[in-house]
């Protein structure tokens, strides 16, 4: 974080140049120098973030020597380390290289990434797709462009951050709603005009809670008031949800309803990257006017391939689902059973409530210290009164693994006073 300026002393003794560097702070160096938070949990032994995984992700991983439960992954399929993908992102390394060079607007199309975009639409039941480098980037660029100055951007207030950034990119008025509370979405429709297109913004599964969007209303709502349209983020529901995986909109019956369906390839897929699904005009005027997707990289060979495996996999084997959904009923009815407040989830993400952020980050790392990885979350993921710990699932989860983190938890919940 130093800057150095450095200036020369001609010596007036044998003609030597002495050039001496000069530190000085910078206006942003001082600034930051004052930010501390993350040492003050790293001086008590607590700090959470950024371990090192030693392997491949699976349901047990090493962390510096130390064997722990993964119970902090979103690879709800448990593909991650599945060798068919691993192989034909080696294939697709030797054959394509590592990396594309270029955005997907000029020299970086592959036949790879068309092939993804088309089969994925015809998943997803979509006219057309376009696939992105990351999850983030799509929300962060489609809602930026979809909609315009005179248009609004409704959106449910816990809402993915790259959903927030794209609302704030964008020309088009921000509004949100309370919580899946259809009562104030509806109060927010009836209060703006019937001129400018209402994009309503949900996440189908919420990342930190677990529970769903309440999509049947928001589609009856859509119906209700005029020039409303929907945008579903399904990075948590692709994998998990609906027939052969397709996501809470399929699992509703309501693909045909939503405008715009985006997901990502980084969880159930086993990758990296994101997808936009929608009616062939809309994908055409994104594919030429979204900035996150003409001005990015495009995805790498091997990660495209990885992807494009998973998709397969996820269609061929409808076991591997109800593996997950088996292991996440168990888990569900466990952590109820033993006195666990875990909310309103409903889906592989059980969100065991702290209420506390100091003691949220000791729960995670006396969980890790005996075995279990979980994840904390606090403020801004969530109220200073919501705090929690993230407990998820994956298809490769045994009960008894499961078993395990719950008696873990439950003693250091106990100890801590958070649960009788």
């Amino acid at each position: 974080m130093w800057d150095c300026s450095f200036f020369c002393t001609f010596a007036a003794c044998n003609n030597k140049v002495d050039i001496t560097p000069i530190l000085y702070m910078g206006v942003l160096q001082e600034r930051y120098k004052q930010y501390r938070e993350p040492q003050k949990f790293i001086e008590r032994g607590v700090y959470p973030y950024f371990r090192a995984i030693t392997g491949k992700q699976g349901t047990e991983v090493e962390m510096g020597g130390h064997k722990v439960l993964m119970f902090g992954s979103n690879a709800y399929t448990g593909l991650t380390g599945d060798q068919r993908i691993i192989d034909k992102a080696k294939e697709a390394l030797d054959k394509y290289g590592s990396g594309c060079a270029g955005s997907r607007f000029l020299n970086g199309t592959l036949d790879l990434h068309v092939q993804l975009e088309k089969e994925i639409a015809e998943y997803i039941h979509k006219d057309d797709c376009l696939c992105f480098s990351t999850g983030f980037s799509v929300n962060q660029g489609v809602i930026a462009m979809v909609v315009s100055k005179g248009d609004y951007i409704i959106c449910d207030d816990r809402d993915h951050a790259s959903i927030v950034d794209g609302r704030r990119l964008s020309f088009a008025r921000p509004l949100h709603y309370k919580h899946n509370d259809m009562a104030d979405l509806e109060r927010v429709l009836q209060s703006l005009p019937e001129e400018g297109i209402k994009l309503i913004v949900v996440d189908g599964v919420f990342s930190m809670e677990g529970d769903l969007a309440n999509l049947p209303e928001i589609v009856n709502l859509k119906k209700k008031y005029p020039n409303v349209a929907i945008m579903v983020d399904e990075a948590h529901g692709i994998g998990v949800f609906g027939n052969q995986g397709r996501g809470v909109c399929d699992h509703f019956g309501l693909t045909d309803e939503v405008d715009l369906i985006m997901g990502t390839f980084s969880k159930s897929m086993a990758s990296i990257g994101g997808f936009i699904a929608s009616d062939a005009d809309t994908i055409n005027y994104l594919r030429h006017t979204c900035r996150t997707y003409i001005f990015s990289a495009s995805n790498t060979p091997a990660a495209t391939a990885a992807a494009l495996e998973a998709l397969h996999i996820i269609q061929q084997e409808p076991e591997r689902i109800e593996a997950l959904w088996r292991v996440t009923r168990y888990a569900l009815r466990r952590f109820r059973e033993e006195g666990f407040e875990i909310g309103e989830t409903e889906s592989p993400i059980i969100p065991l409530y702290v209420r506390d952020v100091e003691k949220t980050f000791l729960v995670t790392a006396l969980a890790f210290n005996a075995g279990v990885f979980i994840n904390p979350v606090i403020p801004p993921a969530c109220a200073p009164q919501d705090t929690l710990v993230r407990f998820a699932l994956m298809a490769t989860h045994t009960e008894e693994q499961v078993e395990r983190g719950v008696q873990a938890l439950k003693k250091i919940f106990v100890e801590q006073g958070i649960i009788k």
